[in-house]
């Protein structure tokens, strides 16, 4: 069963200059497209991985689906109910209960002049439940002690204040957590940590993961399905083992090509070419193809959509063509 339903999300952002300045330098308005009819299922007790360079629209995703962005077209169900469609606001808050969400930095994500247990506390607290020992137990789970629950955020490391943040969302016994780039402002070995931690707990739980990152080798062993997002679209979806031996779409191949890799010393990789093209003024058809090695007439032509291939799903006009130079 699905927890998740995100269907023909959008979201356009307006970036056009005040209404003056547009009437007096005669400017039409500038339209952002951050995200373009995304479609994906999460099912319960799995973790669903977004990747792509920065720009693609993940986070915007992730802010759509936990509430905190109206899309501008589309829908997001959680446990089969639309946050944005529903009216009865007794249902939209039970729903809301159950995400969280642990974002990129997490000393600007805690409040510098709270205790750590008034912060680990506040979700429960807010909905007039018991707190008595809660923060003190839930900093135990997350291998922190339960005397620092009296400390301030400053007086931990980046590590540990990611693992507070971990007992916060842990705090109200969500169903859904999004994780937002949530190692990325983190060292590797205690990046390393913080993803075992999320795993026991996924397990000890049943927790279901939206996981946000830009980096390929902390979503492999992390996630049950990746879906890889370019210019604001959903480009190929799979699953890790198929993802990262046969990728389908090129640009998930030259994402895997530019990954550091341990045995890679002594390997020549070609650098991924160009950048992401602007979401104000995007390339007609595929959006790939100024930068795409098999790029023909039709990829400029027409947008291809995201059907089924093999065991996930791509959209390209050569799926299935590309080939990793490191196989080579």
């Amino acid at each position: 069963m699905s927890l998740v339903k995100v269907h023909g999300l959008t979201r356009v952002f307006d970036v056009s200059k005040p209404w003056l300045n547009r009437l007096i330098e005669r400017l039409p308005k500038r339209m952002l497209t951050a995200v373009s009819d995304v479609d994906f299922d999460i099912p319960e007790r799995t973790t669903y991985a977004l990747v792509g360079e920065s720009g693609s629209g993940k986070s915007t995703i992730g802010k759509m689906v936990v509430g905190l962005l109206r899309p501008t077209e589309g829908h997001v169900e959680i446990e089969g109910i639309d946050l944005f469609a529903e009216r009865d606001p007794d249902v939209i808050d039970r729903i809301r209960t159950d995400i969280q969400m642990i974002f990129q930095d997490p000393f600007a994500s805690l409040n510098p002049r709270w205790r750590v247990r008034d912060i680990i506390a506040e979700p429960v607290a807010s909905r007039g439940g018991d707190v008595n020992g809660l923060a003190e137990r839930l900093l135990e789970q997350v291998g922190l002690a339960a005397e620092d629950a009296a400390k301030y955020p400053h007086q931990f490391s980046g590590g540990q204040r990611q693992r507070i943040c971990v007992a916060r969302a842990l705090a109200s016994e969500p169903k859904l957590i999004v994780c937002d780039e949530p190692t990325s402002a983190l060292d590797v070995s205690v990046q390393a940590q913080v993803l075992n931690l999320m795993s026991d707990l996924k397990d000890e739980h049943g927790l279901t993961y939206l996981f946000i990152s830009h980096d390929l080798t902390v979503v492999r062993h992390m996630a049950d399905t990746i879906g890889v997002l370019y210019l604001g679209r959903l480009v190929e979806e799979a699953a890790p083992g198929d993802l990262f031996t046969r990728p389908a779409h090129p640009y998930t191949a030259m994402l895997i090509d530019a990954a550091p890799k341990l045995d890679a010393f002594g390997r020549e990789v070609e650098p991924p070419e160009g950048e992401i093209p602007d979401p104000i003024d995007p390339p007609k058809g595929c959006a790939f193809h100024p930068r795409c090695p098999l790029a023909t007439e039709i990829c400029s032509a027409e947008r291809p959509r995201l059907q089924p291939f093999g065991e996930g799903r791509v959209a390209c006009h050569h799926a299935g063509q590309v080939r990793l130079e490191t196989a080579a």
